[in-house]
């Protein structure tokens, strides 16, 4: 096994950094950096679902779109270094040197839900061509086979066969989710990235879709990284959760303990302002953070959040703190968490 891969991993981040350069001037020279990732590492094992949280801007998505190695696409002048290994077949890969063509094998087995069902499926195609399309570039299906797998596909997410002929105009916004999910099985994959997936729905949608994504994850085996900004969800459908503050992870957990006993003071503060159902249910006492959120393109020295910790001290402003082990496999970023 290649060094420092965890043992039993299916995808492993080691020290993942993604920084976008800035160009400004007359002559368009480099100024500075956008710090989007800084420094994460993080294991996705086989049948899990690891969320992913923390506010907009931190690079939640930045990370899910290293991992499936798409960020040379949208920006060919990002820079990127660290490790992501697939160990889907031994031996594990590390794909982030990869060029696009030698990421071919690798893409059927690697997926994506995006946010926005509006904007992620092609208007000008059908849901027959939109779920056809994966299966004609990664399998050998053609034919009735082809036309028979896509209308299983729309009987699994909830949806009826005879609507394949339909463009996504005519679909409601939680039935194009289920189109998005539905692509996303076609390959059959190990591993989905789930890019706030319910976060343009309605609640009651949006608890439709998350049941729906639970029962194919026990039926396939699959494996999520979940992303969202939405704590009570992410609770609901985690095993483990990962909280991110400016391109770093400052907390890791299972979901129990994150939520129910987070330890890091921006945890603290974010489960603090999650909504509480129960009129009768105490409330915690709500944290107000001071300040803004500082900009990834002049972070602070040393831990990021300093600049807005409540139990901040001098030594925070030296080196950025590691995660440091305060329970079983729980991890804090904090010396005085």
């Amino acid at each position: 096994m290649s060094a420092g891969i965890t043992p039993g991993a299916l995808v492993d981040v080691r020290d993942l950094r993604v920084y976008f350069p800035i160009f400004g001037g007359l002559f368009q020279r480099k100024v500075g950096v956008v710090k989007a990732v800084d420094g994460v590492s993080i294991s996705l094992f086989k049948g899990e679902t690891v969320g992913l949280v923390g506010e907009s801007g931190c690079g939640k998505t930045t990370v899910g779109r290293a991992i499936i190695n798409v960020l040379r696409h949208m920006a060919h002048d990002v820079e990127l270094s660290g490790s992501i290994f697939y160990n889907f077949t031994p031996p594990p890969v590390d794909i982030l040197p990869l060029h696009h063509r030698s990421m071919g094998s690798y893409r059927a087995k690697v997926q994506m839900i995006f946010q926005d069902p509006y904007s992620s499926l092609n208007p000008r195609m059908t849901v027959q061509q939109i779920l056809a399309e994966p299966l004609q570039l990664h399998t050998d299906k053609k034919g009735t086979e082809l036309r028979d797998y896509v209308a299983w596909l729309m009987k699994r997410v909830g949806l009826l066969p005879d609507q394949i002929s339909r463009f996504p105009h005519e679909f409601s916004g939680g039935q194009r989710q289920r189109i998005g999910i539905a692509r996303s099985l076609a390959t059959n994959p190990e591993l989905i990235i789930c890019d706030e997936p319910v976060s343009a729905l309605d609640v009651s949608i949006q608890a439709q879709v998350i049941n729906l994504m639970g029962e194919l994850q026990e039926e396939f085996g699959l494996t999520y990284l979940f992303i969202a900004h939405d704590l009570s969800v992410v609770e609901h459908i985690s095993d483990k959760i990962a909280v991110m503050y400016l391109g770093n992870i400052v907390e890791f957990g299972t979901s129990e303990q994150v939520y129910f006993d987070p330890k890091h003071p921006y945890s603290k503060a974010l489960l603090s302002a999650v909504p509480v159902a129960n009129p009768r249910r105490e409330r915690a006492r709500r944290i107000v953070l001071k300040g803004d959120v500082p900009t990834p393109i002049n972070k602070p020295s040393g831990c990021g959040f300093r600049t807005r910790c409540p139990i901040a001290k001098p030594d925070c402003a030296k080196d950025v703190p590691p995660l440091r082990n305060v329970g079983e496999e729980h991890l804090v970023a904090c010396p005085y968490a």
